[in-house]
């Protein structure tokens, strides 16, 4: 692995909880390898058209993808018909989202852009935002938080909903982790798996079969400290499924999905 491609986590790699380190964290060898970590194929299968469902439900049209990665999510949606706006703070993501999204015949519109700032950067309003992926955890400082929140509540036209999901951190805070990832990470020749876990830090450790390790620095956010963020901002109604699913077991599911309604 050459300089360009090596992760920089300093000398205590579980020292480092800072919002802006992502950008580091991505780098090229491993957007490189994050498809084969998706799978993109089986992820689409396991979710089905739940998320394409929950926005048609609600008339939605134009859509921003806040945390666009590689473009799973924002292809999905053109396929499905939707105006796609594909933002995301990585510059390498979006090149890779750019080449997927013409390899399946779009051409996707990207913002490089800060949650923080995005009204700086985009000047629209959006029937639905979406910020997927367990992405909203690279955010470690509460303010953070509420400022990001807040930018996606002023793109939301005045009935807008906003799609933000995390995994399921009680559980793995207060049971250790059991994840199959068969619901997001679907690829089988990778493994997934937090080598430090505390209230202030989730390091995931990524093994790919060439051999290539990589990790990523997240906050382990609670799910009702979610809601609670979502209901400060503005937020009026919050549904909060299970892997998908209405019901379920609070340490069944892997990843929580937050559809969250301004109205």
């Amino acid at each position: 692995m050459n300089q360009y491609e090596k992760q920089d986590f300093g000398e205590n790699p579980i020292e480092v909880r800072e919002s802006d380190h992502y950008e580091e964290e991505y780098v090229p060898g491993f957007v490189d390898k994050w498809d084969e970590l998706i799978d993109w194929e089986s992820r689409a299968k396991s979710e089905g058209d739940t998320i394409i469902n929950i926005l048609k439900e609600r008339g939605v049209k134009k859509v921003l993808d806040v945390a666009t990665g590689t473009g799973f999510n924002s292809v999905r949606l053109l396929e499905a018909g939707f105006d796609v706006v594909s933002a995301d703070g990585s510059a390498e993501m979006l090149v890779k989202a750019f080449d997927n999204a013409r390899d399946h015949g779009y051409l996707m519109r990207t913002v490089q852009a800060d949650w923080r700032w995005m009204n700086k950067d985009i000047h629209d309003k959006f029937d639905a935002v979406i910020c997927l992926g367990n992405s909203f955890t690279h955010l470690f400082d509460e303010d953070d938080r509420r400022k990001a929140l807040a930018e996606f509540y002023t793109l939301l036209k005045h009935d807008g909903v906003l799609l933000l999901d995390q995994r399921n951190y009680d559980a793995i805070l207060d049971d250790g982790y059991s994840s199959k990832h068969a619901h997001y990470y679907c690829g089988d020749t990778v493994s997934v798996y937090p080598e430090h876990v505390d209230e202030g830090l989730a390091r995931f450790k990524y093994e790919f079969s060439d051999g290539s390790v990589y990790n990523l620095n997240m906050f382990p956010l609670r799910k009702d400290y979610t809601r609670q963020l979502l209901h400060e901002v503005g937020f009026q109604k919050i549904n909060t499924l299970g892997d998908f699913q209405e019901t379920y077991k609070e340490d069944e599911p892997d990843f929580f999905l937050h559809v969250a309604e301004k109205n």
